[in-house]
């Protein structure tokens, strides 16, 4: 069955499979090793259980015989990163929380879920409050006081965007960047002159910035110089797309990583 609440989890889960890599993540920061059992091919973070966990699939291509051979009594997955169809499956024969992460406030109330979840509440309170308490220094960078418009790609062949409506936007908002493509939804397709059509509507005296993200397209170094080629009056740098993307215990390390960025743009002062 789909939990609608977590008092709906009567017991405390001893064999868990998680569908979601940042969410694998925060298992671990938890301290769930032994029960946690299953991870998809995606779930680099931590190192050692990308290599010792029974791997279940993709986060889109799930194998419910690997599933059904571990016997979860509880299955983490999410509602954008998990296929609607795969989930309701797995909910016919297993307990399955499904998140819905779209911003800041959303994320802290799922590490709050997941932990009472899984019996770690004390644990995720501590997360929940140590993440607030960096996002709150953010507001103290010079971004407040200046123009970030951004674009942020996430692919390549066609070049994809992030929406106002995505978590990766709302990170953009808390560090002062501007999403230029605010007004779309999703993660729509972006042509070369669609962009510099966004930035040429702004003042002159506006930042304007491409952010080229690692994941899940690998952008790097020559892709940076492929495009500034075709729109030369925008600074375009590559950043880390796990930090921008990643709403789990990555969040406790992502203010720091945006810092620097932005002093990498402003300068430190």
């Amino acid at each position: 069955m789909i939990l609608q609440s977590t008092s709906a989890m009567r017991h405390i889960p001893k064999r868990i499979v998680s569908l979601v890599p940042s969410q694998t993540e925060l298992l671990h920061y938890l301290g769930l090793e032994q029960e946690t059992i299953g991870i998809t091919k995606f779930c680099v973070h931590p190192e050692e259980w990308f290599k010792n966990k029974t791997r279940v699939g993709g986060t889109k291509t799930i194998k419910k015989d690997i599933i059904r051979q571990l016997q979860p009594d509880l299955i983490i997955a999410n509602k954008e990163e998990n296929v609607k169809e795969q989930v309701e499956e797995l909910a016919k024969d297993y307990p399955v929380w499904v998140t819905d992460v779209n911003d800041l406030d959303d994320a802290l109330q799922m590490i709050n879920d997941i932990g009472q979840l899984t019996g770690k509440s004390t644990e995720a309170d501590h997360l929940v409050f140590s993440i607030t308490k960096e996002f709150a220094d953010l507001k103290k960078l010079p971004t407040a006081n200046c123009q970030l418009s951004t674009s942020y790609l996430i692919w390549r062949n066609p070049y994809m965007t992030i929406g106002g409506d995505t978590f990766i936007s709302s990170l953009l908002a808390q560090c002062g960047f501007q999403n230029v493509f605010a007004d779309n939804l999703r993660y729509p397709e972006v042509s070369v002159s669609e962009l510099k059509a966004a930035f040429s509507q702004l003042p002159t005296s506006n930042y304007q910035l491409v952010l080229l993200s690692s994941e899940p397209y690998p952008f790097q170094q020559k892709h940076i110089d492929e495009l500034q080629n075709q729109i030369p009056g925008c600074k375009i740098i590559l950043v880390d797309g796990e930090m921008f993307s990643w709403y789990g215990s990555r969040l406790l390390l992502a203010p720091q990583y945006f810092k620097s960025v932005i002093h990498s743009i402003l300068g430190p002062n």
